[in-house]
């Protein structure tokens, strides 16, 4: 039953690209015995992506557009030179990000109560015409899905509730990275794939552990539950967990694509350190903050993100922690909050001296650390300050990191798909 999870990587897209152009049309070639070319079988591709903006091509300066004031000398300033992409206009809401959770879950739950059904290849799959026919306020239901509830001691007044820690998405993809060197080049396939099995589920006590001595419970309670709270950014999401929100939404577009026979698409991502501060900026290269120089508030006093202002007047830019993931104005290529609200992760590994080797053209420094790896090879690139942040860290420039497996109440994400420009007439 595997095929439920399975997570469409770039090499499988390279392989399913391949597959497409094997399947041309070869009745539709005249016989002149002159060279006419073969079409693809797809047709088409994705329209324009809903929700997200296009970020095009172009050269900025990737480093300070003012003094280091930490002297931290971790972003030398540098030109570089971006590829057009697609980007998520917003955070990932927890709107978005429940779509997922209920996903996995009624996955799980409809392999448990048998609703699969064989496919054309032989195959099993889910049987989404019975799987939301689930019903989880029904008790005799609950009771049938015996592996995904909380186990009796765990539960309050013997409600039958899902276990948000048997939440598990399968991940499974190509590392094309190692299969692109010169000295991998006669290995099988089967030595790039990889498998693993990611909890998805939001650690919500994060607003509680991330700050000590401090009354943050109901945050604990509703931030991720409550409906008030559906359009504001998803917190409490590790690095990893991420990465496989990135991988399902993959699955999800590359399985309605093939359904309906047309081109499938490059994966949704995480976007590298570049890309996002070539993003944030806005086409302002030179510019300290999205908006522009030098001052975190418009000619009339108004504050121009969510952050920390003076010594701690968290209230005065309109949020007392996060806001909605489309407050305030967007900057000029439509993106909203690339400062302040939630801090965003990155695709990139954290070192100190990147600047310095990386290449001028999409510079890229990525390390995918396994679990047994040391702390400090854990490390990724977080961008773009948060609401409990002063204003330095909303500085477009600013570098900071956290490491993959930790999750906080301050640390967001969006996506980036990388789609052709023309989709954006």
């Amino acid at each position: 039953m595997k095929s439920q999870f399975l997570t469409i990587s770039a090499l499988t897209v390279v392989v399913f690209s391949l597959v497409g152009c094997l399947k041309g049309k070869m009745r539709d070639v005249p016989d002149n015995g002159q060279l006419v070319g073969v079409a693809p079988a797809a047709k088409g591709g994705l329209g324009r992506p809903i929700g997200m903006v296009f970020v095009p091509p172009g050269t900025f300066h990737m480093g300070p557009s003012d003094e280091d004031v930490n002297y931290n000398f971790t972003a030398r300033n540098k030109q570089v030179s971006i590829s057009g992409f697609w980007m998520d206009a917003t955070e990932i809401t927890n709107n978005d990000y429940r779509q997922f959770v209920n996903w996995v879950r009624d996955s799980l739950s409809a392999i448990q109560l048998g609703f699969v059904r064989q496919s054309q290849d032989g195959d099993t799959a889910v049987d989404w015409n019975k799987a939301r026919t689930i019903n989880y306020g029904n008790r005799s239901t609950l009771e049938k899905l015996n592996t995904l509830v909380l186990a009796p001691d765990n539960r309050l007044y013997n409600r039958i509730e899902i276990d948000p820690s048997k939440l598990e998405y399968n991940v499974q993809g190509f590392d094309l990275k190692e299969a692109a060197k010169r000295e991998n080049a006669n290995r099988p396939r089967k030595d790039f794939a990889y498998r693993y099995s990611e909890k998805i589920y939001p650690d919500t006590l994060v607003w509680m552990r991330d700050f000590s001595y401090s009354y943050n419970e109901p945050m604990t309670k509703r931030y991720y539950a409550h409906p008030s709270f559906g359009n504001y950014p998803v917190v409490g999401i590790t690095w990893k967990k991420a990465v496989a929100f990135c991988h399902w939404r993959t699955h999800r577009l590359n399985s309605y694509l093939e359904k309906t026979k047309k081109a499938v698409e490059s994966d949704y991502r995480l976007p590298t350190e570049a890309e996002w501060e070539y993003a944030a900026r806005g086409g302002r290269t030179q510019s300290m903050f999205p908006w522009g120089n030098y001052y975190l508030r418009n000619k009339k006093g108004c504050l121009l993100a969510n952050f920390k202002p003076g010594r701690g007047n968290y209230a005065e830019d309109g949020g007392f922690y996060t806001v909605r993931a489309d407050a305030y104005w967007p900057n000029n290529f439509g993106l909203y909050n690339m400062a302040g609200n939630v801090s965003e992760w990155t695709s990139s590994y954290f070192y100190e001296g990147a600047y310095n080797f990386q290449h001028d053209m999409n510079p890229d420094v990525r390390y995918n650390a396994s679990d047994n790896d040391p702390p400090r090879m854990k490390r990724k690139v977080v961008r773009g300050g948060s609401w409990k942040d002063v204003g330095y860290f909303l500085q477009t420039s600013t570098r900071q990191y956290e490491y993959q497996d930790t999750a906080k109440s301050y640390i967001g994400f969006r996506c980036v798909i990388d789609l052709p420009a023309q989709l954006r007439k």
